[in-house]
């Protein structure tokens, strides 16, 4: 997996470089706005770590340019919690997602997964698991043929549990998923337990075998074991 590193702190960039090298991807890596639109007009990436706060310039508009350019590089923007406006105005103009610093690297290194698999699925509109079907355009779970009618944040859920099928995910990367900063007002993880329990709860309803697998002290995994 080939991706870009746009961070203009030496240290969280170089980490990242190491962290990410070190999962078998391919990074490169720019400080300044006008080094990382050099790469942009001549290469393509499979996922692009945005810092937004550039020395230069607006990672902002790094974003533009790539949908304006219709250019598919995945992105996900890094930043300081205080720059909520920025961020929420970076998901608007198309990236895929976001981290606000500080954050666990193997989190970085889970979303940008994340990101390029679902970019692959959605090519296809068609995601599936074992009995499970999702079609990505239209919104709609069909079990064993039958169609599952799922909440909002259920089928955001789902959909992320299948896109990282087999991987062990945090309780805390789950709940950063679905909700974002504001998991940051519950006292618990109360919230997530209950929302856990009721998609298995629908799945199995519905005649999927029950793939939400507990993972004592890491979190959960969506697995055939």
């Amino acid at each position: 997996m080939k991706i870009l590193i746009v961070e203009d702190e030496p240290s969280l960039n170089r980490s990242m470089v190491e962290y990410l090298s070190s999962q078998d991807h391919l990074c490169e890596t720019v400080m300044t706005y006008h080094d990382a639109l050099d790469k942009l007009e001549v290469y393509q990436y499979d996922c692009i770590v945005l810092d937004i706060t550039l020395p230069d310039g607006n990672g902002i508009d790094l974003l533009q340019y790539l949908r304006k350019e219709n250019k598919l590089d995945g992105v996900i923007i890094i930043s300081a919690r205080d720059q909520l406006d920025d961020k929420l105005t970076g998901l608007r103009l198309g990236a895929d997602d976001y981290l606000t610093k500080p954050f666990h690297l193997a989190e970085l290194s889970v979303r940008i997964s994340a990101i390029v698999r679902r970019k692959n699925v959605l090519g296809n509109n068609q995601l599936q698991f074992e009995e499970i079907l999702i079609d990505t355009d239209s919104g709609n779970v069909v079990v064993n043929g039958a169609p599952l009618v799922l909440t909002r944040t259920e089928y955001k859920f789902l959909v992320y549990l299948i896109i990282n099928k087999n991987r062990v995910l945090s309780k805390n990367a789950i709940a950063e998923y679905l909700w974002g900063d504001n998991m940051d007002m519950a006292d618990n993880y109360d919230f997530l337990y209950a929302h856990i329990k009721n998609l298995r709860k629908k799945l199995l309803s519905a005649g999927a075998a029950d793939y939400i697998h507990s993972i004592y002290g890491m979190g959960y995994k969506f697995s055939l074991r």
